[in-house]
C-alpha cells in the first residue's frame, strides 16, 4: 500500500472516531456507565485531580492498542496499524480540546478566539447545563450544530 492509502486510512479512522465518541457519550456515558461519567457533570463532587470519567481515556485507548498490535504482528493487516494511529490522533485532539481548552485542567493555552472554538465552548456549555443523564444535547466534540455558532443575546 502507498503512503496515500495509509494516510487515507488514518484520516478515515480519525473522522469515524467523532461518531464513535458521540455514540459512546450519548448511549454509554449517559446510559449504562453514567456512574463513571456523572462526576464530570458535577465537578464539585470530585476529590483530587482525577474524575471517575477519566477511566474512559483508558477504555478508548484499548481499541487503538489492539489495532497497533494486530497491525504490527499479523501479515496482511498492516493497514490496521494506521486505524490505531487515527484513533490515537483523535484521542490527542479530544484531550487538547476537551480537557485543556474547555475544562482548563491544564493551563497550556488561553482562550481561542474564532467562531469555531467559540461554538465548541457554547455546545459543551449547553451539554453541561444538564446535571442528569437524561435530556442531554450536543454529545459530540468536533462536529458542532449551527445554533452554537450564533452568539447568545445578552439580557
Amino acid at each position: 500500500m502507498s503512503f496515500l492509502i495509509y494516510f487515507g486510512v488514518t484520516l478515515a479512522a480519525f473522522a469515524a472516531m467523532e461518531f464513535v465518541a458521540w455514540f459512546a457519550h450519548k448511549y454509554i456515558m449517559h446510559g449504562i456507565l453514567w456512574s463513571w461519567h456523572e462526576d464530570h457533570h458535577n465537578p464539585h463532587t470530585v476529590e483530587g485531580f482525577f474524575e471517575k470519567n477519566d477511566r474512559f481515556f483508558l477504555v478508548f485507548a484499548i481499541p487503538s492498542a489492539i489495532c497497533y498490535i494486530i497491525g504490527s504482528a499479523v501479515p496482511g493487516y498492516f493497514w490496521l496499524f494506521f486505524v490505531g494511529v487515527g484513533i490515537s490522533i483523535y484521542g490527542l485532539v479530544y484531550f487538547l480540546i476537551h480537557d485543556v481548552y474547555i475544562h482548563r485542567r491544564f493551563k497550556w493555552f488561553k482562550k481561542l478566539d474564532n467562531a469555531y472554538s467559540q461554538a465548541i465552548l457554547r455546545a459543551h456549555g449547553a451539554h453541561h447545563a444538564r446535571k442528569t443523564k437524561e435530556d442531554g444535547e450536543s454529545f459530540g466534540l468536533l462536529v458542532v450544530g449551527k445554533k452554537y455558532f450564533k452568539k447568545r443575546k445578552r439580557q
